[in-house]
């Protein structure tokens, strides 16, 4: 089984492209509703987070580990990789690989949550491949919320969006890294308001590959991994909104399953 973690809805995002892209895997998600965002909290929080999210998914049967939550990607891998015995996988690494094959000039802007951002995490693995490249980055606090709330298509959300990548589309940059899963649900309404000569990178999509690249040099794993297309879905906080969203995203019927941390 392959467990996912996000602070909310915007894991959804990779459990989506794990659906369509490596079908059949039993998949295991929770969602920490109760607790979002997490892109406001402390490092030293993100990480209890982190922890207590990964150990609820090891207790239910996960092998595999995917950090669908660039804030937790950020600050927390090096504590889940060397506290746990089973591989895991972070969303960021895969997000940059993709951008700095996908850059023609070198401009690469990332957009994230405050702590993400801060982390500056991002540049630091961009100028580890790509030491000539420029990065401009951009904390967007209110996406989460507004992902959250279900303000996918509201005017509101395109006025905020068009403020927050002002700075980034003036630098013209070429490339675009929604280094936060939830992003991609407003990945139209970014791309309209970037523009449509950059290209937008979305982390879900490079970690879907990263995951299937792994699973494909170990074969043993990979065997080991129930494959009946089961997938449970938890959360520590139940609200319809979040039902509607994953429900319109996953393009199925889901039940949630309440747990509290």
């Amino acid at each position: 089984m392959i467990g996912i973690f996000d602070s909310g809805i915007g894991g959804l995002t990779v459990v989506r492209e794990f659906m369509q892209h490596l079908p059949g895997y039993d998949i295991i998600y929770f969602g920490d509703t109760a607790r979002t965002p997490y892109g406001s909290k402390s490092p030293e929080t993100v990480v209890e987070y982190a922890r207590q999210n990964t150990e609820f998914l090891l207790e239910r049967g996960a092998k595999i580990i995917v950090m669908a939550c660039n804030t937790a990607s950020s600050v927390a891998t090096e504590a889940l990789m060397q506290g746990y015995d089973v591989p895991v996988f972070e969303v960021v690494t895969p997000a940059v690989e993709l951008a700095v094959q996908a850059t023609r000039y070198g401009r690469i802007g990332v957009i994230g949550t405050r702590a993400t951002i801060n982390s500056g995490i991002y540049e630091k693995k961009i100028l580890q491949i790509a030491p000539k490249a420029r990065v401009y980055s951009r904390a967007c606090p209110l996406f989460v919320p507004l992902v959250e709330e279900g303000w996918i298509k509201k005017p509101e959300t395109a006025m905020i969006v068009k403020k927050y990548l002002f700075p980034l589309k003036v630098r013209r940059i070429d490339t675009l890294i929604l280094g936060c899963t939830h992003y991609p649900l407003l990945k139209e309404t970014i791309q309209r308001k970037i523009g449509k000569q950059v290209r937008v990178i979305d982390s879900s999509v490079a970690i879907t590959r990263k995951v299937r690249e792994f699973l494909d040099r170990h074969s043993d794993l990979d065997r080991s991994l129930s494959q009946n297309r089961v997938h449970r879905f938890f959360v520590s906080d139940v609200t319809p909104q979040f039902e509607k969203t994953a429900m319109e995203l996953l393009k199925t019927r889901i039940r949630l399953e309440l747990i509290r941390q």
